[in-house]
């Protein structure tokens, strides 16, 4: 087997401690809604950056803020938008039983994504209602975009 061409690599990356910033920086904002939430940030490879789950926030938040990112990172675009895809008679419908790695198609995983736009990560948000998840994650999201793209 020959390759023709090397394998490449994005040099931008999303940092652990800017991770953690931003995830706390969210979470300090939204303390007013008396919601605790697990938050995830994996990187392009759809490993774990930085997890943080809150006092009180339910033990499932964890995997499931994990499984929102990596779904919205899978298929580049926030969970929230992929919702109907996996409906009966969607086009994704069942795709949650032919992939060995849980995904989650409800709202709370929003991609990351450097200047020109390729994903480079994902964020997601687990513990208060879906449009609370999606907002919470969209808000860490915000914030790490636009660290990568100093």
């Amino acid at each position: 087997m020959t390759m023709t061409e090397p394998a490449r690599i994005s040099p931008v990356t999303i940092e652990r401690r800017r991770a953690t910033a931003a995830i706390e920086d969210v979470l300090h904002a939204a303390t007013y809604a008396g919601i605790s939430y697990t938050i995830t940030v994996i990187d392009a490879g759809g490993h774990i950056i930085a997890v943080v789950r809150e006092d009180g926030a339910a033990l499932a938040s964890i995997d499931t803020s994990q499984s929102k990112a990596r779904t919205a990172l899978f298929f580049a675009q926030p969970t929230i938008d992929l919702q109907a895809a996996v409906q009966p008679g969607g086009p994704l419908y069942t795709i949650e039983t032919s992939t060995p790695w849980p995904l989650a198609f409800v709202a709370g995983g929003v991609p990351i994504t450097d200047v020109r736009g390729t994903v480079i990560g994902a964020v997601g948000a687990g513990g208060g209602s879906p449009q609370q998840d999606h907002d919470i994650a969209s808000e860490v999201a915000g914030i790490l975009q636009k660290s990568v793209a100093r």
